[in-house]
């Protein structure tokens, strides 16, 4: 009866937890001279995770729909170079929309030549994210775009609701809208039929093409709140943030349980997933590795995150 039961757990969609678990535990015990525990740098983790963990929510309904989008971390630095412009030149209002128009601009045309023209998604994205780094880095420059709305940097990232920081609120309202969204609504069955079997998905009279295209959309206007919260935290926009976060996002969807191939999804998953890079990052700061070696270590999660990914 024992072994029957254990055959039936999916080692995988499990296995983020015991990994995040034990890699908290390593860290406790070789960094505690350096304040890893220190209430302080915990809630650091979650600051620094934040945008990765909102991203990665948004990444969870691209792969589920068995696509990809790797223009995101472009996006981020886009959204966050029009917003400090809209808002040092017109107001806080045109600010926040400004940055969100780059994400409904950017994800409709992901979507259209990905759904209706049938371009692959991973093309059209890695294409699309050098256009974004390009044009921010072009407007700007090259140069940062300081923020100074106090209320903006308060609303996206430096705020705080009496002692709990705003940036865990965007957290856990992405992920608790994200779960929601794909195990309770018919979106997020849509979604998830159209990745794992899209000629199934049609035949049974879903719209697989309007579904792709709202997952991409999704994603890029996700990514370029992502990009406010990144100015708001840092109070400055620039081309370079969210440089890279496309491929932690990933990985946080795949070590999540979430499979590579389509079809299934894991919300909680992600956001272990995305606590689980941001620990790993934590702890190779307080340990003093170069930079060089910390991206050693971000690759290897990468090839241990597809390595882990459900094949059908």
């Amino acid at each position: 009866m024992i072994l029957a039961s254990l055959k039936k757990i999916d080692i995988r969609a499990t296995l983020i937890y015991w990994m995040f678990a034990a890699i908290f535990l390593l860290f406790a015990f070789l960094l505690h001279d350096d304040g890893f525990l220190q209430s302080n740098n915990l809630l650091n983790i979650f600051r620094q995770t934040a945008t990765i963990t909102v991203m990665a929510v948004a990444m969870t309904f691209v792969i589920s729909a068995a696509e990809i989008d790797l223009s995101i971390g472009g996006v981020a630095g886009l959204a966050s170079v029009v917003g400090a412009i809209m808002l040092r030149d017109h107001g806080l209002i045109q600010g926040i929309l400004g940055g969100l128009a780059i994400g409904f601009v950017v994800g409709s045309l992901n979507g259209l030549l990905v759904a209706h023209v049938g371009i692959p998604s991973f093309l059209v994205t890695l294409g699309m994210q050098g256009v974004a780094i390009g044009f921010a880095a072009l407007v700007t420059n090259y140069y940062p775009i300081p923020i100074l709305n106090d209320t903006f940097n308060a609303i996206f990232g430096s705020g705080t609701i009496g002692w709990f920081p705003g940036l865990l609120l965007w957290s856990f309202t992405a992920v608790i809208i994200g779960w929601i969204t794909l195990t309770k609504t018919t979106f997020g069955r849509r979604v998830l039929a159209t990745g794992g079997n899209r000629d199934a998905a049609e035949f049974n009279g879903i719209n697989t093409k309007n579904v792709k295209f709202k997952v991409m959309l999704i994603s890029s206007v996700v990514a370029s709140i992502a990009g406010l919260l990144y100015a708001g935290r840092l109070q400055t926009g620039r081309y370079e943030w969210g440089a890279g976060d496309e491929l932690s996002a990933i990985a946080a969807v795949i070590l999540g349980g979430t499979s590579l191939f389509g079809g299934s999804g894991r919300i909680i998953g992600t956001f272990f997933g995305a606590l689980l890079v941001g620990l790993i990052n934590n702890g190779l700061i307080l340990a003093g590795l170069p930079v060089s070696q910390q991206q050693i270590v971000r690759g290897l999660i990468i090839i241990l995150a597809v390595a882990l990914a459900k094949k059908k």
